[in-house]
């Protein structure tokens, strides 16, 4: 068997930064550190965080008074931080810059009168924190056949955002819908959807067809790790997104010569070598790494943790 091991994959900048600020507020401040949601949408970086000590909370009430309190990557609502404020919580904001910076463009486009329209999905931690910036203005579409049903009362007051981890041809076959729909519709400056999540999509959209089978390491709700998984299936190559190698099913590999093999935004290197491991001791497989492009971006520590 080949493996073709796709790059970009795995951890990206967003990620590091939440993952390093947690390590060093365990290192550096009185213990427990509780976390906000899941610190990153991955099962394999949640359970060593667990055994460390880390408690991760849905609800901030869970929280006690003046303990320390991580926001996760995917970011929060002003809600959110102002109990924070109110439980006197000691608050490290690890939120991925890049959703950051979605938020900043929800407050202003609400702030000139605007009514956005949020491509992504609801219920993911992502979404609930950018529409908490600016619920009475935010509207969310999640299909094309959304964009049919919107109703607003300025049609040349409108301007649309998305969720950072989407499918790039999704969110953008839902752009053009917009486009036809509101030809005056505000775009953000530059695209929402982040260069790491863009350039994991091109590695399966390119590598694939070279492909029998596609293993995606990632989380079930991971949503950057389902697009690939997702893309891989359009292309026409049988994919499968796994946690880890106890999750590989020997009947996948029937008839199949070449498998391709990423991993999405969350999932770390460590379980990717496992499953490489796996593919080499029971399929004799040889690994062909492929390298389309490269990633030189990081990010600071939250400024609640950077020394001086």
């Amino acid at each position: 068997m080949q493996v073709l091991l796709a790059s970009p994959r795995g951890f990206c900048a967003g990620v590091n930064m939440a993952i390093e600020a947690l390590e060093l507020a365990l290192r550096s401040l009185p213990t427990p550190i509780y976390v906000y949601h899941e610190i990153v949408h991955n099962k394999h970086v949640v359970h060593h965080f667990r055994d460390q000590g880390v408690i991760f909370v849905e609800e901030l009430s869970e929280v006690p008074k003046g303990s320390t309190l991580l926001f996760s990557a995917h970011g929060v609502s002003p809600e959110i931080r102002q109990l924070a404020s109110e439980r006197n919580l000691r608050a490290i904001d690890a939120t991925c810059p890049l959703v950051t910076k979605v938020h900043l463009e929800a407050i202003k486009y609400a702030n000139q009168g605007f009514t956005i329209f949020l491509i992504g999905h609801e219920g993911h931690d992502e979404v609930i924190g950018t529409m908490g910036e600016a619920p009475e203005a935010i509207v969310l579409v999640e299909t094309p056949e959304d964009v049919d049903r919107l109703e607003v009362a300025a049609e040349d007051q409108v301007a649309y955002l998305t969720q950072t981890t989407l499918s790039v041809d999704d969110a953008n076959r839902i752009i053009e819908r917009l486009k036809k729909r509101f030809p005056k519709i505000t775009s953000p400056p530059k695209d929402d959807i982040c260069y790491a999540t863009q350039n994991r999509q091109e590695a399966v959209a390119v590598l694939a067809d070279e492909a029998d089978l596609t293993l995606v390491l990632g989380s079930q709700n991971s949503s950057n790790s389902q697009r690939l998984a997702e893309l891989s299936r359009e292309s026409g190559v049988p994919a499968h997104l796994i946690d880890g190698p106890q999750d590989i099913n020997p009947e996948w590999f029937k008839n199949v010569n070449t498998v391709l093999v990423t991993a999405g935004a969350s999932a770390p290197q460590v379980v990717v070598e496992e499953v490489l491991d796996l593919l080499r001791s029971d399929y004799n497989a040889t690994i062909v790494p492929r390298s389309l492009r490269e990633e030189n971006v990081s990010f600071p520590l939250p400024r609640e943790l950077r020394s001086g």
